[in-house]
């Protein structure tokens, strides 16, 4: 009897630990499931529609209040996002005060008309770019309700990402586009206002119509449901084609388990498609002309290539389609979609497209929380543009991330650094938001592979991939995923890289005889305390290692392909700012010694890195 509830304890207890192990990428999350019907009236730039949403209360909360994201509003005079261009030190070219100077007919607007929860009737107030909404009952923890919502709005004219009429004559770039429901997490509601910079948003399903005037074509999330009446080179080969009735079409599309739902339509745009092999149907909505054919031809192969490139080394591609669109004012990220300005040269064009696509990685699938830690989705987009570049578009000599790494020593040297967990509308400056968020948190990515070793981090990567797609992963998250894959601990670099403005600088201090050894001083002049990689250059040319890891790490990274081989380890107490190593050569056989000749380590003063030693020769 006694061995038999032993057995059953450890049953019991093997269970319980599978569990918990499950529950580490295992995060509550609430669902979200869209229907809407939409009219655009291209004369007026207005539409009507309904929503009805099927929102699932996944949290242990009881919830009372709802808020809803009604992006538009903020394209109107004095409104937040116009005050924070106009007053900010350092505005957005692209916005300035353009939204001020809108007119009536130009301006942007969401308007909530009727809504209700399971038929009730709620309490609701606009409050700029937020619908606030106090709810007839409450939604109780597991509990699926569903919001019916009428709304009537009006395209922008294009200043910020979307809108009607870009400065390239595309006609609607529809992102941001219909009240969305706010996300609500571990951290309560994320009901932040709209001033023109990132999105969050729930995991679901949408199911969207459109009607619109005949002539237009459209692209963006979802699949086409109804192509074979729509046409424009959507529908199956050979088949026919049902003429519209009337002067409008409606578009049917399907987008399953996304957090947003963007559009596009032009009447003059030319639909091409390539499919892949392997991958999804790639679709280009342009308009054709001699600014734009010849390299929007060539974007096919590499934006194949890419696609390819990513999911073979970062995670397969989990959608049917992906879609670049000529649109926006720059270039813009959204769910098995790009909007992107179509008038560039061919590195331009190439380059910006594979960091859009690059984005369905990190914002698109794994779901960073943009506004909150803007760097991490910023941050891996921009070093995988690097990487994904230098391997289909054209090789870089050198250093491939050093652009990215000067840009934030840069922002060191300019004063205005922020830490990184600084939401993105809180910066003080435009350019230490764009340095901070897309160079430093690149800068963050390529040095993980510095501290953990490239090949744990290669792994590391696609585990991240595996365990966190579509759970909406934080930077903790990332690191304990780095941390399980090397053994390492590394929540001091969290700490100090992101939460701090605190810097790196490591120099050789002296290398001197030391009884026919050879010992060489380090020293600590900044204050992030980090692992350190000496190489030493001997006469003959010949190159050994020296690895000081940091206590703190508890372990250390293996030995890298590429590096010199590895003669010695030391752990370096972060304490200590001085580090002294005898090397069992005399000084006589020694070159130089140098810190991270790798140039992986984000050393803001490099000038000391490097040691060169001179023999001074008896005299005859």
């Amino acid at each position: 009897m006694l061995k038999r509830l032993n057995l059953t304890a450890c049953i019991s207890l093997l269970v319980m630990v599978w569990h918990t192990a499950e529950a580490q990428v295992e995060r509550w999350q609430q669902k979200v499931k869209y229907e809407m019907d939409v009219t655009m009236d291209v004369k007026t730039n207005q539409y009507r529609g309904t929503q009805k949403l099927h929102y699932t209360n996944n949290s242990p909360d009881t919830l009372t209040r709802a808020f809803y994201h009604l992006y538009y509003n903020a394209f109107q005079p004095n409104s937040m996002m116009d005050v924070r261009s106009r007053t900010i030190s350092d505005p957005d070219r692209r916005v300035g005060n353009r939204i001020f100077n809108l007119g009536p007919n130009e301006i942007g607007f969401v308007k909530v008309n009727v809504l209700t929860m399971n038929g009730q009737p709620t309490s609701f107030v606009h409050e700029e770019t937020i619908l606030e909404v106090d709810l007839p009952e409450p939604i109780t923890p597991g509990q699926t309700v569903v919001f019916d919502m009428e709304f009537e709005a009006q395209v922008p004219l294009q200043v910020r990402r979307a809108g009607r009429d870009n400065a390239e004559g595309i006609r609607y770039s529809m992102a941001q586009w219909y009240p969305k429901m706010a996300a609500y997490d571990v951290r309560g509601w994320h009901a932040n206002p709209y001033i023109g910079r990132e999105f969050y948003g729930n995991f679901g399903d949408f199911d969207v119509k459109i009607t619109i005037d005949k002539n237009y074509i459209l692209g963006g999330t979802g699949y086409l449901q109804n192509a074979n009446e729509i046409g424009h080179g959507y529908q199956d080969a050979g088949v026919r084609v049902t003429e519209p009735k009337g002067n409008t079409l409606t578009w049917h599309f399907f987008a399953p388990n996304v957090h947003d739902f963007m559009w596009a339509a032009d009447p003059n745009f030319t639909h091409e498609k390539v499919q892949m092999e392997n991958g999804p149907m790639v679709h280009f909505l342009y308009v054709k002309n001699e600014k734009t054919a010849e390299n929007w031809n060539r974007l096919k192969e590499y934006t194949v290539n890419a696609i390819q490139y990513m999911s073979d080394n970062f995670g397969k591609y989990p959608y049917n389609q992906f879609s670049v669109i000529q649109g926006g004012d720059g270039g813009m990220e959204y769910p098995m979609a790009t909007l992107i300005t179509g008038h560039r040269n061919m590195r331009s064009l190439a380059g910006v497209t594979i960091h859009e696509l690059i984005h369905m990685w990190y914002y698109g699938v794994l779901g960073f929380n943009e506004s909150s830690e803007p760097w991490l989705d910023e941050g891996f987009t921009t070093w995988g543009t690097n990487v994904v570049m230098d391997a289909v578009f054209e090789k870089e000599p050198g250093f491939i991330q050093d652009g990215n790494y000067r840009s934030y020593f840069r922002l060191v040297e300019s004063g205005f650094e922020e830490p990184l967990t600084t939401h993105a509308d809180h910066y003080d400056r435009n350019s230490a938001y764009g340095a901070g968020t897309y160079t430093k948190g690149a800068v963050f990515v390529e040095q993980l592979s510095y501290v953990i070793g490239k090949e744990n981090f290669n792994k590391a990567m696609l585990r991240l991939w595996k365990d966190w797609q579509f759970k909406h992963p934080n930077g903790n998250d990332v690191i304990r995923v780095m941390e399980k894959v090397s053994g390492l601990e590394l929540d001091w670099y969290l700490d100090y890289f992101v939460a701090s403005t605190k810097t790196i600088d490591y120099g050789v201090k002296n290398v001197e005889a030391l009884e026919g050894n050879t010992k060489i001083t380090l020293e600590r002049v900044g204050q992030m305390p980090m692992p350190i990689d000496l190489v030493v250059t001997y006469q003959d040319g010949s190159k050994e290692s020296i690895y000081l890891p940091l206590v703190i790490m508890r372990g250390e990274k293996p030995e890298e392909v590429g590096m010199p081989r590895r003669v010695m380890t030391q752990k370096w107490p972060w304490t200590n700012y001085t580090k002294d190593v005898v090397l069992s050569r005399p000084i006589s056989d020694i070159r130089s010694v140098e810190v991270d000749p790798s140039l992986r380590l984000a050393d803001v003063n490099r000038s000391n890195n490097k040691f060169e030693v001179s023999i001074v020769l008896p005299s005859k």
